[in-house]
């Protein structure tokens, strides 16, 4: 196939021709659920929607039309309980087929889907079920005990296992509730700027903040599958990123199922021996995920990897910038291309290596601005900078028709003056007008594929009786970008100590999350602040920048 040039794809872009692919309009009205199953449902009924795979080898299989029915029957479920349009339900699931049940169900009330990562403790859950107002939560049995920690909770329904009930009182049995309900349910018809997904992204000076998504997102979302992953009838896709986070839920679901493909789910840890269990069994020929998961294929060696050699089409990677490494080593040992992308919670993905469309592609390069958005390099006073001055990745609105964020929620300010979306990331513009990585201009940690803010981390360690202060920094480390590190000062009458240091550990990963406990920590007797008590944490990043290249320094 004849790949489209880039330029005379930004030319010839149009947003409505692009909206006129959705079923629905944008001002008449649209639903999600019809836009990802039920127009499929209609036309190609047997068509598969949901490939399922667990660790302990069962698998599932769910047509369009069945997801159409167990969506309906989840949509009067959820009206039964007060769901009404504009509300929120939140899904506390693993992958498993339920956690798509739910979310397409959500959708066809007219309901706006909240996801809570399953690594995620009470203190995380608590504060973004509270800004959401979510009017249910759905969980499962294993999950459950973490939001009877969780202040003003709202009703749940729990997904058991069959015969084994692993609610509380007063929980209801989801897979009962929706079996007794009917398999018709209309889709009730929303605007484009009326939210769908309610996403929370990671901050530095505060807890994380809630992110809408409007129905109109949709066609961002369209144009990156397109686009971007170059997804394709014959492809057989799969993106192994989780869909309790942005990349997962935007593209591991909603994109494929937009463009009438299947979405696969596995229900189980990231092994190579599983992902190349499943690339050979469901014959995946498009994959996406994170950088740290490549990194994990490598690890395994090339022998692993032999089973399924040339049988990947294209791989997409977004999460942190891509190592070059890893970029020759799928094309040696696993035959095929690997680009990198980049993007955003707020913006979805907007800056490119793009499958289907021929442009230039540089190692260390995150590529192009998607079709529809524009990206400029501004310093601090929102002036654009020319080629290979550093300065802050933005996109310039007022020519992105793409552009769907909208400020973060229930709350003001001016994050995008000047007729910018600032990213905070730092860049460099390339003659070409590729954009280079540079840096972060904030605290965000990036670690294994995930954005992690260092406040609730810090907020978390405090907490504790021993702690007096922390600052949290991400340490380089090879295998996941960064690692969480915590410098802690103590009361007086507490002694530092390794045993210490365990207890914090579980402490924080109990009460906020599996994957943003700080993995090391260092006893300190202050912290570098300004004069103003503002913390530096760039003073404790840099030191351990300093000290991870004179290790590697023979």
């Amino acid at each position: 196939m004849a790949m489209r040039e880039f330029a005379a794809a930004v030319a010839a872009f149009r947003l409505e021709e692009l909206a006129a692919h959705l079923h629905g309009n944008l001002e008449a009205g649209l639903n999600a659920c019809t836009e990802c199953c039920d127009r499929y449902a209609e036309t190609a009924p047997d068509r598969p929607a949901l490939y399922w795979e667990s660790h302990d080898g069962r698998s599932a299989t769910y047509s369009f039309a069945q997801m159409q029915a167990l969506s309906a029957r989840c949509a009067n479920f959820l009206s039964d309980q007060g769901v009404r349009a504009g509300d929120v339900v939140a899904g506390l699931l693993p992958r498993i087929p339920e956690l798509l049940v739910t979310i397409l169900g959500t959708w066809r009330v007219g309901a706006v889907y909240q996801p809570l990562f399953t690594a995620f403790g009470p203190k995380a859950i608590e504060h973004r079920l509270a800004l959401s107002k979510a009017k249910l939560v759905v969980t499962d049995a294993a999950n459950r005990p973490k939001l009877a920690e969780v202040q003003g909770a709202p009703p749940v329904a729990v997904v058991s296992p069959e015969g084994h009930p692993g609610g509380q009182p007063g929980d209801l049995d989801f897979a009962v509730e929706v079996a007794r309900r009917d398999p018709a349910f209309a889709p009730v018809l929303r605007r484009g700027d009326d939210a769908f997904l309610m996403m929370f992204t990671s901050g530095t000076t505060g807890l994380p903040k809630g992110v809408s998504v409007p129905l109109k997102a949709l066609l961002s979302f369209l144009v990156y599958m397109r686009d971007a992953v170059d997804l394709r009838a014959e492809d057989s896709y799969w993106n192994i990123a989780d869909p309790g986070w942005a990349y997962g839920l935007y593209y591991a679901v909603t994109g494929p199922l937009l463009m009438g493909h299947a979405t696969t789910l596995y229900d189980g840890p990231f092994t190579a021996e599983s992902t190349y269990r499943i690339i050979e069994k469901l014959g995946i020929t498009n994959l996406a995920g994170a950088p740290t998961a490549y990194r994990l294929l490598i690890a395994a060696g090339p022998d692993a990897a032999a089973s399924v050699k040339g049988r990947l089409r294209a791989v997409s990677s977004a999460g942190e910038p891509l190592n070059p490494e890893v970029i020759r080593w799928f094309a040696d040992h696993l035959a095929t291309t690997i680009h990198d992308h980049y993007g955003q919670t707020e913006i979805g993905m907007v800056v490119c290596n793009h499958h289907a469309l021929a442009h230039p592609v540089h190692p260390g390069s995150a590529g192009l601005a998607m079709p529809g958005y524009r990206v400029a390099v501004i310093d601090e006073n929102d002036q654009e900078l020319p080629p290979n001055r550093p300065g802050i990745l933005a996109v310039d609105i007022a020519h992105s028709p793409l552009f769907w964020f909208s400020g973060y929620y229930e709350q003001s300010g001016p994050s995008m003056a000047g007729g910018y979306h600032r990213t905070g990331d730092t860049v460099e513009l390339e003659t070409d007008g590729s954009i280079s990585f540079v840096g972060r201009s904030d605290d965000i940690i990036t670690s294994s594929g995930y954005r992690i803010g260092p406040f609730d981390v810090e907020s978390a360690l405090i907490e504790h009786p021993a702690v007096i202060e922390a600052a949290v920094v991400g340490k380089p480390d090879p295998e996941r970008t960064e690692l969480v590190k915590a410098f802690v000062v103590l009361q007086a009458e507490a002694m530092p100590s390794a045993a210490l240091a365990e207890e914090l550990r579980q402490f924080v990963k109990h009460r906020l999350s599996a994957h943003a406990y700080p993995r090391e920590i260092e006893f300190v007797q202050q912290l570098p602040k300004t004069p103003s008590g503002k913390l530096q944490r760039f003073i404790l990043r840099n030191q351990e920048r300093t000290k991870a290249v004179e290790l590697a320094t023979p």
